[in-house]
Formats: structure tokens, sequence, C-alpha cells
């Protein structure tokens, strides 16, 4: 016999081994395969009480899979997508409560999953420490809150009643304040490296858009020190004079107590 033809049967003789091997190796056991949709679901709930979001996620996922048309699988979906927050998993968070909507449009909890929706990208993106301690965001990305407002303004447009509401038109508030005070703060960054035209443009845009937020006296500021900086002087003293009007006491008002202070440390 040949040394490939004894190779070729040496092989066939390991994989045969193999093989009958795999066979007594130990099946693993799925702990869940007897237990009714009720008990996984109690399963899952006692987990995430715990903690254990990515048990409650194994568990619910079987849930949906073994039982998809009893009622437990459709709350399974939403407490998956609460799950996926819980874990820090904000995409998969997000899919799954897009999901739950699409699938279930008027469903008694759907509110919540557009509550969730906006939750995701506000802790994101905002961070709930920073919204509590009221720190300046404005640095930050508006993509998150933009994406975080618009779903509180679409859960509180289409469930007015719900008990999710009043903390959502809370969040707004503040949203619609970060969103505002990152106009503004791109429009002072243009302002500093003399781009003039751009420092007012953001500065109209944040008055435009947010009319009713603190941001709009330091908005109004920047724009009357570009105008004065491009020699545009009646466009300069018309902003003066709006700001003047409407936030008399301002720190930025040229007129007011601190009109020795050169304007620039007042930033």
């Amino acid at each position: 016999m040949s040394r490939l033809s004894q190779l070729l049967r040496s092989l066939a003789l390991i994989t045969a081994v193999l093989a009958a091997g795999c066979g007594l190796l130990p099946e693993e056991i799925d702990e869940t395969i007897d237990w009714s949709a009720q008990r996984i679901h109690a399963e899952a709930r006692a987990a995430m009480d715990g903690g254990g979001y990515e048990r409650a996620i194994t568990l619910l996922e079987k849930l949906e899979s073994r039982y998809p048309y009893g009622r437990f699988a459709q709350q399974a979906q939403l407490e998956i997508a609460y799950a996926y927050y819980k874990s820090n998993e904000p995409e998969l968070a997000l899919a799954a409560a897009d999901r739950f909507i699409r699938l279930h449009p008027n469903h008694p909890y759907v509110d919540y999953a557009f509550y969730l929706k906006g939750l995701v990208t506000f802790n994101e993106n905002l961070g709930l420490l920073g919204w509590i301690s009221n720190q300046d965001l404005s640095e930050r990305d508006p993509k998150g809150a933009q994406q975080s407002y618009d779903t509180f303004r679409e859960l509180i447009t289409r469930f007015p009643e719900s008990r999710y509401t009043p903390d959502a038109i809370q969040r707004m508030r503040y949203l619609v304040n970060a969103l505002a005070a990152h106009e503004v703060h791109v429009a002072r960054y243009y302002h500093r490296r003399g781009a003039y035209v751009a420092a007012v443009n953001r500065s109209k845009e944040a008055i435009k858009n947010y009319p009713d937020t603190p941001a709009v006296e330091e908005a109004l500021y920047i724009m009357a020190r570009s105008y004065e900086a491009m020699g545009m002087d009646d466009l300069a003293h018309d902003a003066e004079r709006v700001l003047d009007q409407n936030f008399p006491d301002s720190v930025y008002y040229r007129g007011g107590p601190d009109a020795d202070q050169p304007w620039w440390q007042l930033w």
C-alpha cells in the first residue's frame, strides 16, 4: 500500500472516530423546553427586575418565537426594546421599538414605545445627568437631540392623554433649549474666527427656530457685533435695539452696567 493510500485511510479513520465521538457529547439542555408562555414571561420579568437583561432578552426572544400569536408575544416585543435600552444597546432598542410600533400601531401600550424611543436618544446623546444638573450641552452633536425632540413631539401629538406626555413635554423644553444653545455655540465659533456672515446666519437661525429660548439673548448680541465688525452699523444698531427691548438687563447690552467691560470678556 502506498504512503498516499495509507495517509488517506488514516484520515478517513480519524474522521469516523471524531464523528462518532461527537455523538457521545451531551447536548445543550434547554431549561425552558417544557415551560408555558406565562412561565417564560415571569422568568424574564424576574431577570429584568434583578438587572439580568441579557437573560431576559434571551427568554423573551424564545417566548416570541415559541408562542408568536399569544398576548405574551406582543408584550415580549415591547419588553425586549426596554431590555436593550437598559443594556446600553441603543440601536437595538430603537429597532425593537420601531418594530413594535410597525406591527402594533393600535396597541394600548404603543405610546410607551414612542416614549422609549425618545428616552433612548435623549439619554444616549444628551445624558440624563446633564439634564438634571443643567449641564451646558451646546457643544454636543444636535442630531440625537433633534431625533429625541421629534419623537416626543409625535408622542404628545398622537397621545395627548398618555401618562408619558407630561414627562415628554418637560424633556422637550430642555431639548429645545439645548438645540438653541448649539446654534449659538456655532455662531460664537464663527464670530471668533472672523466669519461674520456665517455668525449672523447662525444667529438668525437660532432666533427664528427657537424664539422663546434663553439662547436668543446671546444670538442677538453676536448678530450686533458681527454686523458692527462688517461695518454695517445700521443693522448692528437694529440688533442692539431688539436686544435692549427684550433683555433690558442683559449682560451683553453695551449700554448696560457692563458697558466698560470689553464685550469679548463676557463670553
